[in-house]
């Protein structure tokens, strides 16, 4: 099936994943995500939406941060060449996705980032009004860094504003 498919790819490739599918529930995307996919969108969508969702995909797959090699912070360590993220001296696999909003977040420790900001920074700026997206990828994040599960430490969300990342002492 599509979620065996994208787990296959996700193994052996870091090439992007779009999900298209007439399932809307927030389980299923969440199962897509997690197989590794880097967006989902329910039909009915239109051909310019989904064209620059691909543009988005394609821009984070293609852009290299030679400038910031690694790093490290509090618990944290990013090596953005080669994106491998380690928590507490642990590697933790992100999906390409996953790894864009850490690394974003990471880029601006202990600064509140709003909703819509994150969504342009990460999805591009035909995605600003898409929180839903943003909803199920924080929770995805929070899963795989957090130690204790609805007790977040590193990933603060600020009501009805966005985010704050702290990265550990």
């Amino acid at each position: 099936d599509g979620l065996e498919l994208c787990r296959r790819v996700r193994a052996d490739s870091r090439i992007p994943v779009i999900v298209l599918s007439v399932k809307g529930e927030e389980d299923i995307k969440v199962q897509a995500l997690d197989a590794g996919a880097d967006d989902y969108v329910t039909k009915p969508f239109s051909v310019n939406e989904l064209l620059a969702r691909v543009r988005a995909a394609l821009r984070r797959a293609s852009s290299p941060e030679p400038d910031i090699p690694v790093l490290e912070m509090g618990d944290f360590r990013i090596d953005v060449p080669s994106r491998i993220v380690t928590v507490r001296s642990q590697e933790v696999k992100l999906t390409p996705t996953e790894f864009d909003l850490l690394l974003y977040f990471a880029k601006h420790p202990g600064k509140v980032i709003t909703h819509k900001k994150l969504l342009a920074a990460v999805w591009g700026p035909n995605s600003v009004e898409q929180p839903e997206y943003l909803r199920v990828f924080i929770g995805q994040l929070r899963k795989k860094l957090e130690t204790q599960e609805g007790s977040p430490h590193y990933i603060l969300t600020e009501p009805w504003v966005g985010y704050r990342f702290q990265p550990g002492d």
